[in-house]
């Protein structure tokens, strides 16, 4: 009976002290996503139009108009990345409302003046747009990450949409 009491005891303790030692590697959220207009700004002076492209951190935007319907991610200490996607679509041209046959993955941007992209792997995009990606950022990103921006892009470099940060909730105004 002495045993018994010990041991349940020791599960009682047990249970209240592991939400104290749980770690949570996650370092870096982002919850919903915005589309690529490939065109940042439009100007016209003295009957001169000056068309300025959408350029992230030295990252071109696609041709045309992209969708995203949703997106979430969570990248980890060890560059462990998940990104849920949904509805990546074109949002203009003949091919409106399809995934263009494009794979897509995702890139890690740390830094301003002097950025470093980590990227994953490419997926495919489903008829829908979705996609998941569930691999290791390669470099494994700066820990922290200075002024971070996640992009998905295609294999060949352009960006079609961009996570939004979650930030904690004490960080709020």
């Amino acid at each position: 009976m002495v045993k018994m009491r010990v041991a349940l005891a020791s599960l009682v303790c047990l249970l209240m002290v592991s939400p104290l030692i749980a770690r949570d590697d996650s370092f870096l959220n982002f919850d919903g996503g915005i589309g690529v207009d490939p065109v940042s700004n439009v100007a016209v002076n003295a009957g001169v139009t000056t068309v300025s492209r959408n350029i992230v951190r030295g990252v071109n935007p696609p041709g045309q108009l992209w969708t995203i319907a949703a997106l979430k991610a969570e990248i980890d200490n060890n560059g462990r990345i998940q990104v849920r996607g949904r509805g990546l679509l074109l949002a203009g041209g003949n091919g409106i409302g399809t995934n263009a046959g494009q794979s897509v993955k995702a890139t890690l941007i740390c830094g301003v003046a002097t950025p470093v992209l980590s990227d994953t792997a490419t997926v495919p995009l489903e008829a829908n747009g979705d996609f998941r990606i569930d691999d290791v950022l390669t470099p494994v990103p700066a820990n922290p990450c200075e002024s971070p921006v996640l992009l998905i892009r295609n294999p060949g470099g352009a960006w079609f949409a961009a996570g939004i940060l979650k930030l904690d909730d004490n960080d709020k105004n």
